[in-house]
């Protein structure tokens, strides 16, 4: 089903600046509380109706566990989200961390964007709003704090399943949406290098690593393939990835060097390789 826009939509939203300010007060501690089993429910059963096209019924769902539903039009490509956001989010030491869903309000729901590790993984999230506008059909699932602000790893949600980032993913699975999930790396880690595209734990969507290592080598990227060598940093036990392995879906672990996050044309050369991928993810 179409998700239809709301007429009361914010006009003129820049949707990376919304998403880079509410990232930007993360911080290495604290901030983070790991949500029940019936909270991720809620979340999870909410964000759904959202999916299927009722935000009336997504709003009361929400509400019930202090999450709101607000509907806006991006400046900088027209298209129209809901972004699905914690309230108790600006609360100071009451912020749970639970992070923020969007969706593409213009057509049916065909792919997902995953940022784990804003701020830790840093632009990473940039890089999630730029390919999120990029082609129709997109949702993109944000992690609501820093990877070491919990207790222990409870805020490294791509190697949690006790978190609401993991719960909605798995719901978006549920639907056989096609996930690309944005990690990244220091330089120095693997010098020889500047992206590592992997299939993570399954291979279903090794066409699809093809595509986008091609489309990353034409934009300049050296480029190493995880689904055809051996390479460091291949997210083979990502909790996203083990799920979607064994459900036979299209999940791909998309690792980048600091170099290419922090150069802002590159970031675009990035999307550009992206928006090629999602857009054919996007087609009937």
């Amino acid at each position: 089903m179409q998700v239809n826009s709301s007429p009361s939509a914010t006009p003129g939203v820049d949707l990376e600046e919304r998403v880079t300010e509410f990232t930007r007060g993360f911080g290495e501690r604290g901030g983070y509380r790991i949500p029940t089993a019936d909270e991720r429910r809620t979340v999870t059963r909410g964000v759904a109706l959202l999916l299927d096209g009722d935000q009336e019924g997504a709003r009361e769902r929400l509400a019930e566990v202090d999450f709101t539903v607000q509907s806006f039009t991006d400046a900088a490509s027209g298209r129209h989200f809901a972004e699905v956001a914690d309230a108790a989010a600006d609360s100071g030491p009451k912020n749970r961390g639970w992070g923020r869903v969007y969706v593409d309000l213009g057509a049916n729901p065909s792919w997902s964007v995953q940022v784990p590790h804003p701020i830790a993984d840093q632009e990473t999230e940039r890089l999630g709003a730029r390919v999120l506008r990029g082609a129709p059909g997109g949702v993109m699932v944000l992690a609501g704090a820093h990877r070491t602000a919990g207790e222990g790893d409870a805020a490294d949600v791509a190697h949690r399943t006790d978190s609401v980032f993991h719960q909605v993913i798995e719901e978006l699975m549920k639907r056989r949406l096609p996930g690309i999930q944005l990690h990244g790396f220091a330089n120095e880690s693997f010098p020889e290098f500047d992206a590592v595209v992997s299939t993570g734990a399954g291979d279903r969507a090794a066409s699809e690593a093809r595509t986008l290592s091609t489309a990353l080598t034409g934009e300049g990227l050296e480029v190493c393939r995880a689904y055809a060598r051996k390479c460091k940093l291949s997210g083979t036990s990502n909790e996203q990835g083990l799920v979607a392995s064994e459900e036979n879906l299209r999940f791909l672990h998309i690792e980048l060097a600091r170099a290419i996050r922090t150069d802002d044309d590159r970031v675009d050369d990035v999307t550009r390789a992206m928006t090629a991928l999602t857009t054919r993810w996007s087609k009937p």
